[in-house]
């Protein structure tokens, strides 16, 4: 079982790494709460299909270390960042959801792109969902931590009251089965109580808003129409208006977990923008050569 030691404390860190060892690189980062386990539908079919794909479990999550501090964006930024030395991985493409955007998009502004050549926000919370300067439309913070007073006193009973909404199963075509959401209910309750509030606290004060219009590379973003935990106005269309370099996919229905309710749409789009980089690099890399070539004689 792969595990890496944080750069910033020695926390041990776990990841996964699915497919051949020399295809195209995509680094995934899950939910608050959950683990690598959330794409199941995206990493598997995209190793099986010659990517390589690695997950990381951020620390208090899945199998990686429960630690006391270390929650801080920063600190989750660059435990990120010290995956991606760790395996010495080049050309990435950085694939995140929900509260990992903002884990993603700041180990981009803390670390640079020498790594990562394109970045997928999928449901994202980033650049911010509560009211800040960079958000002054969001969510009211005193409304933010009632809820969050809620969550700490009965994780359990939070998750499965709000498992309808997170799936937008009242939508039409939004098909995911009562054993699935026990099983990722399940999985939320993996994160300790100490991570599941302190990732909670990175939410209520996330603004990335000047990093995203900051970014030179490649962006897409992906966001449903009918997303509560992060609606779709104030976070995907506007990380899409941030970014100078992004394109906005706008799936219909779609809610926080739609990595399971468009699982193949989201997979193929996914596949796609891997491959545009790919053929990007090709291009840049015969253009070399001719231009070396030319050079020659």
């Amino acid at each position: 079982m792969p595990y890496f030691t944080s750069p910033v404390d020695g926390a041990r860190l776990h990841y996964t790494d699915q497919g051949p060892a020399t295809g195209p690189v995509a680094v995934f980062l899950a939910s608050a709460y959950m683990g690598h386990e959330m794409w199941e539908y995206q990493m598997l079919p995209l190793a099986e299909a010659g990517y390589r794909c690695v997950g990381l479990d951020r620390r208090g999550h899945g199998k990686s270390e429960d630690t006391w501090d270390g929650y801080d964006l920063d600190t989750l930024a660059d435990d990120l960042h010290g995956l991606l030395d760790h395996l010495d991985l080049g050309d990435v493409t950085l694939i995140a959801h929900s509260v990992g955007t903002g884990e993603a998009v700041r180990c981009l502004s803390r670390h640079g792109t020498g790594r990562v050549a394109r970045l997928a926000l999928v449901a994202g919370v980033a650049p911010g969902v509560v009211r800040s300067p960079g958000t002054p439309d969001g969510l009211d913070p005193a409304l933010v931590e009632a809820d969050n007073e809620v969550f700490r006193r009965d994780r359990a009973a939070y998750f499965t009251a709000l498992a309808d909404d997170f799936f937008a199963l009242s939508r039409p075509g939004n098909e995911v089965s009562p054993a699935y959401v026990r099983y990722m209910i399940d999985r939320c309750l993996v994160s300790t109580p100490r991570a599941s509030n302190a990732v909670r606290d990175v939410v209520a004060a996330l603004d990335v808003a000047a990093e995203l219009a900051a970014l030179t590379l490649p962006v897409l973003v992906v966001h449903g129409t009918h997303d509560a935990s992060a609606p779709l106005e104030l976070t995907g269309a506007r990380s899409a208006r941030l970014a100078p370099h992004s394109t906005l996919k706008v799936y219909e229905n779609g809610g926080h977990g739609l990595f399971a309710t468009h699982a193949e749409l989201l997979t193929a789009d996914l596949r796609e923008f891997i491959e545009a980089g790919q053929a990007e690099r090709t291009g840049r890399a015969d253009a070399e050569a001719l231009a070396g070539a030319g050079a020659e004689l």
